[in-house]
């Protein structure tokens, strides 16, 4: 069963009627903890992988928006020298890496998907986890009362002095309070709380062409030839 079809039936699993039907309820709760402990090692596990794959491609799209950023800076420097040969040769190779950044961000988007889609798996089990440890807790206690119950009765009843129903008494209120310490065993304990994660920012936009690269460097150009005439 994989892990995802695992995950989906613990989560949707009606932990009451489950119980009712159970020859063992606290068996059942044990193999019940113990399948979601299990799966939820192997969910933080695919988790932190997914985690790293995303960083790793996050840092592969900015090598590529690096490499597209420095061709632009040889275009100019192209154009500037007359070469617009070269500038648009230049161009080419920036648009190429552009065009490898673009697939590598859709890939990181993808990547981040399927990690927040983890971390959403993670949470509702931690709570589905807890739930049944409550349940396991309570009917552990339901058990003792239970059994401490009949054992009183066939005291009781097996009782025909006060000395008896004196000892007796004395015997119920230890029971009594052996079980308020067990009610406070697990009092006021929460499930551990997944580590929030934070995004990587959002990549750069650059999309410059060659016409408007020549258009700037015409103007600048233009600009420096109007100076011998204004002299004449």
């Amino acid at each position: 069963m994989g892990i995802f079809t695992r995950l989906r039936d613990i989560v949707s699993s009606n932990i009451n009627t489950m119980l009712d039907k159970a020859e063992d309820p606290e068996k059942l709760i044990r193999l019940m903890i113990q399948e979601m402990e299990d799966t939820l090692v192997e969910i933080k596990a695919s988790c932190a992988g997914a985690m790293a794959e995303a960083t790793k491609i996050g840092r592969q799209r900015e090598a590529m928006e690096d490499r597209a950023a420095q061709w632009g800076q040889k275009a100019e420097l192209a154009v500037d020298k007359g070469r617009e040969d070269l500038a648009r040769e230049a161009l080419l190779e920036k648009r190429r890496f552009l065009e490898r950044a673009a697939a590598l961000d859709q890939e990181f988007s993808e990547a981040q998907t399927l990690v927040e889609r983890y971390q959403d798996d993670i949470i509702q089990l931690e709570e589905k986890l807890a739930a049944v440890r409550e349940k396991q807790r309570l009917l552990i206690q339901r058990h003792i009362h239970a059994r401490h119950q009949r054992k009183a009765q066939q005291d009781i009843r097996r009782a025909d002095s006060s000395d008896v129903i004196m000892r007796f008494e004395k015997f119920q209120n230890r029971v009594e309070r052996m079980e308020a310490e067990a009610e406070l065993v697990n009092f006021g304990r929460k499930p551990d709380l997944e580590e929030s994660f934070a995004r990587l920012e959002e990549d750069e936009e650059i999309e410059r062409e060659l016409s408007v690269l020549k258009q700037a460097r015409s103007g600048a150009a233009s600009s420096s030839s109007v100076a011998p005439d204004a002299k004449e």
